[in-house]
């Protein structure tokens, strides 16, 4: 048994939503493009945590307890290729600033426990597809998908039977919209 687990915060898709965004894009790209990532597993990533250790875990947990930052909506409107990790991604033309700051807020309190923090601007987005290191075809538009967000959670990335699965940890609640 392993000391120490692969955690990251995240924003939970709802399940309608994962749906339709496997719909979509089963219909928007081909087999070769790249593999699909599992429904269960689309999520928009705040801070990467690394491998952490039980005591910074206990740690990292009782900050993000201690958040108390406004829900929010945001469109899912823009879509991309990364070809060096081989991604293909959804995203948001205009990252809400409720985002923006939950995000920094998550990594910068992740940085200061010890968990290494890319120095690449947080750029919110979903992974729809891996292994995408070939020019992919990217359709001209997205649906444009409201995504509102109530809630964080902290996710353990579990790698078994040749497969990556995401556990949720933990949640905890995002304050009441005041104005979206």
């Amino acid at each position: 048994m392993s000391s120490s687990r692969r955690l990251f915060f995240a924003l939970t898709l709802p399940d309608a939503l994962q749906q339709q965004v496997i719909r979509w894009r089963a219909e928007s790209f081909t087999p070769e493009a790249g593999r699909p990532v599992a429904a269960a597993n689309l999520h928009l990533t705040l801070a990467f945590l690394g491998d952490v250790s039980a005591q910074k875990e206990t740690a990292l947990k009782k900050l993000a307890s201690r958040i108390s930052q406004p829900g929010f909506s945001m469109v899912l409107d823009d879509l991309g290729h990364w070809p060096r990790p081989g991604v293909v991604w959804l995203g948001t033309r205009r990252a809400p600033r409720k985002l923006l700051q939950l995000a920094e807020l998550l990594r910068s309190q992740a940085a200061r426990s010890g968990c290494y923090q890319s120095p690449m601007p947080f750029h919110p987005h979903i992974t729809l597809l891996r292994s995408a290191t070939q020019p992919v075809a990217i359709p001209p538009a997205t649906p444009g998908w409201i995504f509102s967000a109530d809630a964080f959670a902290l996710y353990q990335s579990v790698f078994e039977n040749g497969r990556t699965r995401y556990q949720m940890l933990e949640q905890w609640p995002l304050a009441n919209q005041d104005n979206p």
